[in-house]
């Protein structure tokens, strides 16, 4: 498959800016991947198409406030985007203007915080360093939520702190949230439990190249970045129970799948931790994943390129095409899609 295949037209009125009033009520499309048919429903029935013995694997990685607006010692201003923790104060990052920040530039931020820019890194970034270990905690204080590029407002407000944040995130290290989550409610999550639908955890803390288009043509040339990612013990015997009881697994977005695939070789799943950069294009053959939930994404990237592996590329664009006109909301802040 090629990646200009993985093209769509999207009116730009369907990119969300903002969430839909209630997390649950964003709608949901339905692809049954036997039938080919479609259906247009509301994400507080996702239990609907669930069945007692199932598992809904969740993301519980938590969006940092990783944007910090900073001053070198002349007074001018500087961002630092903080991308990935690389050893306790040390981090990959993004600066700009980077071309005017020289390697051993001190930057002073908010809340009393202070790094110094060192040297340039692959693809543009920089490492930066603090001066104290535990730097999430003041994050909280002097940073921002990095809203994804397409949601054209210059900076987050009081609502996103907690709408770009799901329900259930409990472990901060991301610099995007994982999308397919943000629909769930407490009485979604109840609705599950009355029909016998487990739930499980897993962690995969989201970084910044999940919005790197593909630029070669060919996809098996794209390589994602790496990302930390956990997968418990608990969760592990959990999911291999699950499965041996006759029980689907259902992962919650493309992150929880490339966890569920990294951690399931052969079929059976392994409890683990560290880095993983899982790509998946067609075609492939998934071991850890029955169901698929997921918002709908941009072009050419390698999250489209999983769906399509997952659905079939002629069936998902076909999907697609069925949103647009129907005018789902795309992206972050948009509607779902349940891919069975």
């Amino acid at each position: 498959m090629k990646t200009s295949e993985l093209g769509y037209t999207l009116p730009q009125e369907l990119i969300a800016q903002r969430p839909c009033k209630e997390r649950d009520q964003a709608r949901l499309l339905v692809v049954d991947r036997q039938t080919g048919q479609f259906q247009d429903d509301v994400f507080h029935n996702l239990p609907a198409y669930l069945r007692r013995g199932d598992c809904a694997v969740l993301n519980d990685t938590r969006v940092i406030r990783a944007r910090l607006h900073g001053r070198k010692p002349t007074g001018g201003k500087v961002e630092v985007f903080l991308l990935r923790e690389i050893a306790p104060g040390e981090w990959d990052a993004l600066v700009r203007p980077s071309a005017r920040v020289h390697p051993g530039t001190d930057i002073t931020l908010p809340a009393g915080l202070t790094c110094r820019v060192d040297e340039r890194l692959p693809t543009g970034r920089r490492m930066v360093r603090f001066g104290q270990p535990d730097v999430l905690k003041t994050l909280e204080k002097a940073g921002e939520i990095p809203l994804p590029p397409y949601i054209e407002r210059e900076q987050p407000d009081a609502s996103d702190l907690r709408r770009y944040q799901t329900v259930y995130a409990e472990k901060p290290g991301a610099v995007a949230a994982p999308t397919a989550g943000l629909h769930f409610t407490e009485r979604v999550f109840e609705a599950l439990a009355a029909k016998g639908v487990e739930t499980a955890r897993v962690t995969l803390h989201v970084g910044y190249g999940t919005f790197r288009p593909i630029q070669s043509d060919d996809l098996a040339e794209h390589a994602v970045e790496a990302e930390d990612y956990d997968f418990p013990g608990e969760t592990a015997a959990q999911l291999n129970a699950v499965r041996e009881q006759g029980g689907r697994i259902l992962a919650i977005g493309t992150t929880t799948t490339r966890v569920l695939e990294t951690c399931c070789p052969e079929g059976r799943f392994r409890a683990g931790s560290g880095v993983t950069n899982c790509y998946i294009y067609p075609p492939y053959t998934f071991q850890g994943v029955d169901l698929l939930l997921t918002n709908f994404h941009l072009p050419r990237s390698s999250l489209l390129a999983l769906v399509c592996a997952f659905g079939g590329a002629e069936l998902i664009l076909a999907a697609y095409r069925h949103a647009v006109e129907q005018r789902y909301r795309f992206y972050s802040y948009g509607d779902a899609m349940l891919v069975t």
